[in-house]
Parts: C-alpha cells; structure tokens; sequence
C-alpha cells in the first residue's frame, strides 16, 4: 500500500472506524531515509491512533537500525513486511521473497525484536507459489522469535494479487500459533468479513485495497459484526464530503505541485463505481489545487440534479 497509506487516508480511515492504520512501507536502507518521499512518510508525531510502522529490507543489521530509527520518530508498533510481491522490493530480496529462506528471516526477526522496546508484528504471505506454503513454519518461526501478532494474506508470492484468496492457509496458521492472527485478502464486504472471522477463527481482520475510494468500509463491517445488520449506503453528499476533505489534505500535506497529482488516483477510486470515465479524463488534467475541487463540486452538483 505504499503511495496509498499515507497520513491523510490513514487519519480518514481511523475516523471511519479503523482499529489500526500502518505506515507506508519504509526501506531499511538508510541512504533513502532523506529523498522527500521518505521524509514526509516518517512523520509520526500528533498522529491519531496506535502508530504502526511498517519495515522492509533483507539485512538484519540494517532492519534493527530501521526498527530504532522508527520508533525513535514516534513509532509505537514496529511490523515488519514480508508480504510485498512488487519486483521493485522482491529484486532486492525484500517483501515476499524472503519466504524461501527461512534461516534468513529468523535472523532479520531476531535482530528487530531485539533492537526495540515496543512490540514487533509482521506481515506476510502463504507461500512463494502454490507448491511451496510454508506459511505455519514461518508463523510458528515468528512466535518463537518474539513476534506478537502475525498478518497474513491469503495468496503466495506468485499470485501477486490475481484470483482469489485462500482462507484455509490463515486458518491453518491460526490453529498453529497463539500469538494473534490477522486474516487478510480480499475481504471487501461486511458479509465478506464475517465469513472470514467465522472460518478462520482470525483474531482481526487488515483491509488494504477494499478501502481504497471507500474509507468507510470499516464502519460497515464493524455494523455488520455488531448488528446483523448491512448499513444503508452512505449518502452521495456525504461522500462528497468524505471525497472533498480527502483531496483538501493531500493538498495540504504534499502542496501545491504534489497534492494534485497525488489526489488523482484518489479521486478515481472514489468514482469506480460511478459512470464517470469522462469526469475522471478531465480531472486528471487539472494541476491547480483550487480547480480540482472546483471540479468535484460541479460533479457532485451535476449527480445531484440529475438524480
């Protein structure tokens, strides 16, 4: 979810009902801890809510120093990435890659859990393809060596992120360990989330691409786990709302050249669902901060009267 979880969106999905928002995944290099991208992605301080944040690398020295340089910034929660099957983090033998080399990843988790005060999670995948799961080993691996909570998504490496996910391999880890287990993959409705709950025996449950264009997801499902019940959809002026507020803040965190371009992909998450390929077209033209919501105001008028 890097170039997606940033403060904004965590702050927005935190105030629909998000137990938990983490970080942008950040390299253990330290040479890339000072390019602006890496800066803005380490401010923690005034953060709302149990501040996680998130590790990749594949030297164990180098991740120890990541882990204290982080908590040192504000970091409450250190979770440690093993599941990013991007090539970008796996050529460098980082994310997901890492699955094939058990004695390596013991290594890198050691060193974390020993380098900081505060709890270490981690995040990983079944498998690196589906003949080769060897996601209880690496759990049970994970439990021995100080981890406190394991998320795992429900496809291997190789699956990227095509098909379906599997829930037999969270419910298997789960049987196995009893740190708590976070069930994650395609869980994109409230529906969705129960069954998942219920078959794994899950403790939690990690939203990443559901929630993109739909921070409110989180109030749905927990409605529906307390209720029974689905939530009416929300109202088109409180998406505006939502929507409006959301490109205000990236405006105002990345500034006037960045926040714009940023706030396109946001935007068209947001109107998926919407016949709106045209708006989207000319949306993606506009540069200035004021004009872009100049524009989302005209097309929510235009839905309006047209409703």
């Amino acid at each position: 979810m890097a170039g997606v979880t940033d403060r904004p969106f965590r702050e927005l999905c935190l105030r629909y009902g998000a137990g938990m928002a983490i970080s942008e995944m950040m390299s253990s290099n330290p040479a890339l801890w000072k390019t602006p991208k890496s800066k803005q992605r380490m401010v923690h301080e005034g953060e709302s809510g149990l501040r996680s944040v998130q590790i990749a690398g594949s030297d164990p020295q180098l991740m120890a120093e990541a882990a204290q340089f982080s908590v040192e910034n504000g970091a409450q929660i250190i979770d440690i990435n093993m599941g990013c099957p991007a090539k970008k983090v796996n050529k460098k033998l980082a994310g997901s890659a890492l699955l094939r080399y058990p004695e390596l990843i013991e290594k890198i988790l050691t060193s974390v859990v020993q380098a900081v005060q505060v709890p270490v999670t981690l995040k990983t995948r079944t498998g690196w393809d589906t003949n080769n799961r060897n996601c209880v080993r690496i759990a049970k691996l994970a439990e021995d060596c100080g981890i406190q909570a394991l998320a795992l998504h429900g496809r291997t490496k190789a699956c990227m992120y095509k098909g379906e996910a599997e829930y037999d391999s969270i419910k298997a880890v789960k049987s196995a360990i009893s740190i708590p287990v976070i069930a994650n993959g395609d869980i994109d409705t409230p529906e969705k989330a129960k069954h998942v709950l219920d078959y794994t025996g899950a403790d939690a449950l990690m939203i990443g691409r559901p929630a993109q264009g739909r921070p409110w997801i989180f109030q749905e499902i927990q409605h529906f786990l307390e209720t029974g019940a689905v939530m009416p959809p929300l109202p088109q002026q409180e998406v505006k709302s939502i929507l409006l507020g959301h490109v205000k803040s990236l405006h105002q965190f990345y500034g006037e050249y960045l926040g714009p371009r940023i706030a396109r992909k946001h935007v068209g998450w947001y109107l998926k669902t919407h016949e709106a390929s045209g708006f989207r077209r000319t949306f993606n033209a506009i540069e200035a901060a004021p004009l872009q919501l100049e524009a989302l105001e005209g097309y929510f008028d235009n839905v309006a009267s047209s409703n």
